[in-house]
């Protein structure tokens, strides 16, 4: 795989920057120590369990992977838990995807090492019977399907089954075999390509649920994985250039019954303004109504329940896992209170964490499981950074 593009381009884009510090590579001079990343934990009643799965969509050649070779996707599939204590917590990124990130960057590769989720890789599912509403997840350009952790790791406490998803080419990923893929200009990731590839895993959800095993490498399933989808309560969320194309399946899949566009600029060719008349919500910080004619227009094109919110001090990244990861870097680089003020802006890094694992999880609940929904009828004391935008 070539190494091209990576995060410089994702930053002169102005969508989907992930951990790594592209503009900050002077920071690498300073001693950083093995430090290891940590994260918050989920606020949910259950454990919290993950499993990787391999999959590959054959109606889809690889131009860049050679004759004869498909597209091949990763994902991780989270969920709550039981029986969870011996099995291993699983790490926020591969040890060597987490070194290229760094490394793109122009940090040493082992500055730090990456944080352990709450995730117990393999461990069984827990569902007593009734089936999880699933929630798919898709990242931002030049990223990859850990940005957004902490949202993610949320809502399988409270009880959702979430697919993540690595958009091959447009970030960083390992496959089984020891593939580490980075961002290749090569290919053309647009958003209607993370479009293509989650109507792709919408498919191999639902072979998940008819109780077959689309691992190509047939790596086994925890136990109770299947039984536990529940396909007719799906939603889909994405940050950046993903809630673009949370926006574009909505408007080609009407599996998605419920989507969320975590500051998504709203821009592809051709653009997204098919009218949805099922449930959006819109959380926005850089890319908002005010400056970006898209977003504006896309808000218009949503018929049915709709909803923006935005919280004060947030800036592009501000909803995802960065906001509580870099002033732990930035410590251990050190990067000035300056520097880090440009990359998390000023919204508090524990508020930043509550507003994300607070209002998606409203979101779902209330269009998923028709309960709740209480934090999103105006706006909140406990949360008074958030406003809502009519």
């Amino acid at each position: 795989m070539t190494r091209r593009g990576l995060v410089g381009a994702a930053l002169v884009a102005g969508v989907g920057v992930p951990l790594g510090i592209a503009g900050h590579a002077t920071a690498a001079t300073a001693n950083p120590g093995p430090d290891r990343l940590t994260l918050p934990l989920p606020t949910g009643p259950y454990r919290v369990g993950t499993v990787p799965l391999h999959l590959v969509d054959r109606s889809r050649p690889d131009p860049l992977a050679g004759p004869g070779r498909h597209r091949e996707l990763m994902v991780s599939v989270w969920y709550p838990a039981r029986d969870v204590r011996r099995y291993p917590r699983a790490p926020w990124m591969t040890p060597a995807s987490m070194r290229m990130l760094l490394d793109s960057a122009g940090f040493a590769p082992d500055a730090v090492l990456s944080p352990l989720t709450a995730g117990r890789e393999g461990a069984p599912v827990r569902h007593a019977g009734q089936r999880l509403p699933v929630v798919l997840y898709s990242h931002g350009a030049g990223s990859h399907r850990s940005d957004t952790t902490i949202v993610v790791q949320e809502l399988a406490s409270h009880g959702y089954v979430v697919v993540t998803v690595d958009h091959t080419y447009d970030g960083f990923g390992e496959f089984p075999d020891g593939r580490v893929t980075v961002a290749d200009e090569n290919y053309d990731a647009t958003p209607w390509t993370y479009s293509q590839d989650a109507r792709f895993v919408l498919d191999q959800v639902a072979e998940l649920a008819a109780g077959r095993n689309p691992d190509v490498d047939h790596a086994p399933l925890p136990a109770g994985l299947g039984a536990a989808l529940d396909l007719s309560r799906i939603g889909m969320f994405g940050w950046s250039k993903g809630g673009t194309a949370t926006a574009l399946t909505m408007g080609t899949d009407r599996r998605v019954r419920a989507g969320l566009s975590i500051d998504g600029p709203m821009v592809s060719q051709p653009m997204p303004t098919t009218d949805l008349y099922r449930p959006f919500m819109l959380m926005t910080a850089g890319y908002t109504r005010a400056t970006e004619p898209a977003v504006a227009d896309f808000f218009t094109h949503l018929r049915g329940w709709r909803l923006n919110v935005h919280a004060t001090g947030a800036i592009h990244s501000s909803y995802g896992d960065n906001q509580w990861l870099m002033p732990q870097l930035a410590r251990v680089v050190g990067m000035s209170d300056e520097e880090l003020v440009g990359w998390i802006g000023t919204l508090d890094p524990s508020r930043a964490v509550r507003i994300g694992q607070a209002y998606p999880l409203a979101f779902f609940d209330r269009h998923l499981r028709h309960r709740g929904g209480h934090l999103l009828r105006g706006p909140s004391r406990s949360f008074p950074e958030v406003t809502f935008i009519p």
